[in-house]
């Protein structure tokens, strides 16, 4: 342990490792700020401290389970020259699921559906959010600790960037959710690249890797034309001017 303290190479490992995990965990953030926002905000605080309580657990987990890990990219069947291993099957799982709903959400949007009934339903409306956020946290997860594995060596150095990431993610969930809850646009936008990170993992299950530079990239500049949306909104109702 002194020597991981003491080696530049550890530190570097670490401070690159982490970096990544947070890019990763960018579509865990966004996935609980949609998923929460249709119920009572109580309970919204509630599940996403759950889900990102869960979202490191899951991960510790897989770590502690390097071999068993490594194998899930074992093929284990082959259909029409393409080999298929668990991870794949995960991945093509996890993605359908974040297709599905997205664009059960956006129909709901679109439709101008309130979510009211759904909010009513109390903990069954909290237990079904619950249980969304793990199945997305396990796909999530392992696509981050098989990052992490290829990334470093020393399990010391995986567990911290994934708990600094973590954090991370847990301080920033907050703000994330406030914000595309209070403004719809937002909120649809977020949608629409659970929709994109959906694809994105069915084309990896089926070994067609689509860069994730090209996706983060779509987002960020998304998000900055969206700030800047936003911005000239507020700016409108200050000032007394119709909006666009």
């Amino acid at each position: 342990m002194m020597h991981l303290l003491t080696s530049p190479e550890a530190w570097a490992a670490l401070l690159t490792l982490t970096s990544l995990e947070i890019v990763l965990g960018i579509d865990n953030v966004i996935f609980l700020s949609v998923i929460v926002s249709r119920i009572p905000a109580r309970q919204a605080h509630r599940a996403r401290q759950i889900g990102l309580a869960l979202a490191l657990v899951f991960r510790i987990i897989l770590l502690s389970l390097l071999v068993w890990l490594i194998g899930l990219t074992a093929p284990v069947f082959a259909v029409k020259g393409y080999d298929f291993s668990w991870r794949d099957l995960i991945l093509i799982g996890g993605g359908l699921f974040l297709i599905a709903k997205a664009t059960h959400e956006i129909h709901g949007e679109v439709e101008a559906e309130d979510g009211e009934g759904e909010a009513s339903s109390g903990r069954s409306a909290f237990f079904w959010v619950i249980v969304q956020i793990v199945i997305i946290d396990i796909v999530f997860s392992l696509d981050s600790i098989i990052t992490a594995i290829g990334m470093a060596q020393d399990i010391e150095i995986m567990v911290a960037a994934v708990v600094i990431a973590c954090l991370i993610m847990y301080i920033s969930a907050g703000p994330v959710s406030r914000f595309v809850a209070e403004h719809p646009t937002t909120k649809m936008l977020a949608l629409a690249f659970l929709v994109l990170i959906g694809v994105a993992l069915v084309a990896d299950g089926f070994q067609f890797h689509i860069p994730r530079g090209y996706i983060y990239f779509a987002i960020a500049f998304s998000a900055a034309v969206e700030f800047f949306n936003v911005l000239a909104k507020r700016n409108r109702r200050k000032t007394g001017k119709p909006a666009a």
